[in-house]
């Protein structure tokens, strides 16, 4: 197909050609005599690659499977996803590696497959699958409660490094968080209890870890400006979520129990400088941590309500409302969901509009926003942070040369008239 008189990331103005799972040319005037699709006006992106979500199986099927969270993943313009290991049971081995590999069959968009480090892991089993990376790496409890401590950490960042594989960390320090907060039960609590030194401390320390063992370490979710800065003079990378970049404990009051995530909230001042961070290029990846849970378990307490929130279908088309305002730039954009990731984890297929790259391809009208609402998205956990923002959602998104997602007419909601495609998903790594 040709897709006619598009507009990219930088601005320029070309006919993309796909020929198979492939892009064939981008130039500003190719002939034709194939299908073509009228992209006049229209911006035209590489799928993002969100490096972070949790899809919940095997074990939570109930919050999120292969199927329903790829589907979000396609209806917000996401064409790969890596899923992480703290599922039930954790995929800390070979045997479980499989196990989520075939699961994720169902997948309509690539995948990648984390393994996780627990005092039971199988080293020499898991880190001879075709990972996407090790980690996340918990180095305090989170959801899984697969927190490790410091002596297990340095082992399993060598013997990952030494089989060329990156880290990626969940980086606070148990130590650093703040008991008096207990005694509170306000929806603030957990932002006070989880301390921004918490995150600081740990990621300083993880840093010392990998650059003594030579590592590739990515610091998942960064929440603090202390925290970016510091993987930054490490020479680590570091991804950001969009409810940190675009959400803070002013919030709070609002969203309840819903604005429960680890690590949490920060305060707006801190949110602004990480905003900063994400506009000037300090920050590698925007990254969702997708993380959907049932409305009845965030009802709960501050203390009992599971942390975590969903993301993957309003990412991507947040950070364009954001652009659309003149905050970010489309190629700033581009870079954190899409070049910068293909970048950081070695995809040379993915990430760019480019001859030879893989034809994962979102198109958007950049002026053309709608209203959030999480009965509208796809994940299993039908409700969101973002609940009544705008966003840019595309009209459609390819993978590798195919439709997996189209919407039709002109109505009020994404999820409206809309068409999904088969699983066609591969892993990104084993495929290669």
């Amino acid at each position: 197909m040709l897709i006619r008189d598009a507009t990219l990331a930088d601005g320029r103005r070309c006919d993309v050609r796909v020929e198979g799972e492939r892009i064939a040319a981008v130039e500003r005037r190719l002939s034709s005599d194939e299908r073509e699709i009228d992209a006049d006006g229209k911006l035209l992106l590489p799928g993002m690659v969100d490096t972070h979500v949790h899809f919940r199986e095997p074990g939570f099927p109930d919050k999120e499977t292969w199927a329903s969270g790829s589907r979000a993943a396609a209806g917000g313009g996401v064409t790969t996803v890596v899923d992480q290991p703290n599922t039930d049971p954790p995929t800390i081995d070979g045997e479980r590696v499989a196990e989520k590999q075939e699961l994720a069959a169902e997948s309509l968009v690539d995948f990648g497959i984390n393994g996780g480090v627990t005092p039971d892991w199988c080293p020499d089993d898991l880190l001879a699958e075709p990972l996407f990376a090790l980690g996340e790496v918990f180095l305090a409890d989170s959801t899984g409660e697969m927190g490790i401590d410091a002596d297990l950490f340095a082992d399993a960042v060598q013997q990952a490094t030494a089989r060329g594989i990156p880290v990626t960390v969940h980086a606070e320090d148990a130590d650093r968080f703040d008991a008096s907060a207990r005694e509170r039960d306000d929806a603030d609590a957990w932002s006070a209890f989880r301390t921004p030194e918490a995150e600081r401390v740990a990621i300083e320390r993880a840093c010392e870890v990998g650059r003594e063992a030579g590592a590739q370490l990515h610091i998942a979710h960064a929440s603090t400006p202390a925290g970016i800065d510091r993987a930054a003079e490490a020479g680590m990378t570091c991804e950001v979520t969009p409810h940190h970049l675009l959400l803070s404990r002013d919030d709070l009051p609002e969203l309840g129990t819903v604005g429960r995530m680890n690590p949490p909230l920060r305060s707006e001042q801190r949110r602004e400088e990480v905003f900063e961070r994400v506009a000037d290029g300090t920050v590698d990846i925007v990254a969702t941590d997708h993380a959907p849970h049932s409305r009845a378990e965030k009802s709960s307490s501050i203390w009992d309500a599971p942390s975590g929130v969903p993301g993957v279908e309003t990412a991507l088309p947040l950070l364009l409302a954001e652009a659309h305002e003149g905050r970010l730039s489309y190629e700033r954009v581009r870079d954190l969901t899409a070049a910068n990731p293909a970048r950081v984890f070695d995809l040379p297929r993915k990430g760019r509009v480019e001859t030879g790259k893989d034809a994962d391809l979102a198109l958007f009208d950049p002026d053309t926003t709608r209203e959030i609402r999480g009965e509208q998205l796809h994940s299993r956990a039908d409700w969101t942070p973002f609940e009544g923002w705008t966003g840019v959602f595309p009209e459609w998104t390819m993978v590798r040369g195919e439709m997996v997602y189209e919407r039709g007419g002109d109505e009020q909601y994404p999820r409206d008239g809309e068409r999904f495609g088969d699983a066609r998903g591969e892993n990104v790594r084993s495929g290669e």
